[in-house]
């Protein structure tokens, strides 16, 4: 059996250059926009878990469990976007006042909140933040990056079916 040895070199970034092919136009373009569909992420996130946990009514363990569900698949993304990012040479959000500083999604602090009137903002954020993909999608296209429109575009797939299954529940008012 022949045994090969791998020589560990370490890359210098400056003799290599940058680590994505796109450039660096797009690699801040990319970067930047990936920064602020994180932030939303990360807020829709929250504020999912925040109606998880406050829950009340006649349905509770139904949205209890939804919310919890939906709550899971939002923060499954969050590594996915930042590590794209990264891949790319890009930065990534530091700290929650750098996701407060970029997040389009709007927070809601209400003490308390109906359980309807819960269903039908976290449908209204998550229908927006598909709006916001298709928007990184474009420009992410207009790069040539083709890894990460791949991504989004299952991403847009997962959040279109949250809309839909909150939609549902907003019209089942029964």
């Amino acid at each position: 059996m022949k045994t090969e040895s791998i020589s560990h070199k370490r890359v210098d970034k400056a003799a290599y250059g940058q680590i994505s092919d796109l450039g660096a136009d797009a690699v801040a373009a990319i970067s930047a926009n990936l920064r602020g569909l994180l932030a939303d992420v990360f807020a829709l996130y929250l504020k999912t878990k925040n109606f998880h946990w406050h829950m009340t009514g006649r349905h509770f363990r139904d949205y209890h469990l939804l919310l919890d569900e939906h709550g899971e698949q939002i923060f499954a993304m969050t590594d996915d976007i930042a590590e794209r990012a990264r891949k790319l040479g890009g930065r990534t959000l530091h700290s929650i006042s750098d996701i407060a500083s970029h997040q389009r999604i709007k927070d809601n602090n209400e003490e308390t909140v109906a359980p309807l009137d819960m269903i039908l903002e976290l449908a209204a954020d998550n229908q927006q933040l598909v709006e916001l993909m298709r928007a990184s999608h474009e420009i992410c296209a207009q790069h040539n990056d083709v890894a990460t429109t791949s991504l989004i575009e299952v991403w847009i797939d997962q959040t279109e079916r949250r809309v839909w299954f909150l939609s549902e529940v907003a019209n089942d008012r029964n």
